[in-house]
């Protein structure tokens, strides 16, 4: 009996282990911190609106912008980060 539940701790100890690698692989902060700014900014400025020019704005017109944007479309703070410095690199 001593045996049977020592396998049965091991083999829930793995398929939790198991569980976490999968779901930590599949998470959308690791996707997020993989994108570039510029995929970024593409995928999320175009659900509503034509994406204006990085030029059509300077730098803290777009923090501004960017800062009501993150809640408008519901962006991480990384996701705002990455954008904001792509469009002040491409400015």
């Amino acid at each position: 009996m001593k045996d049977r539940k020592i396998t049965m701790i091991g083999v829930f100890a793995t398929l939790l282990l198991a569980t976490l690698f999968i779901l930590e692989s599949c998470s959308p902060n690791k996707m997020i911190r993989e994108k570039p700014g510029a995929l970024l900014w593409g995928e999320n400025c175009i659900r509503c609106h034509n994406a204006p020019s990085p030029s059509a704005f300077n730098d803290e017109q777009w923090e501004t912008i960017t800062l009501h944007m993150r809640v408008r479309a519901s962006l991480t703070a990384t996701e705002t980060e990455k954008i904001v410095a792509f469009l002040k690199m491409a400015n």
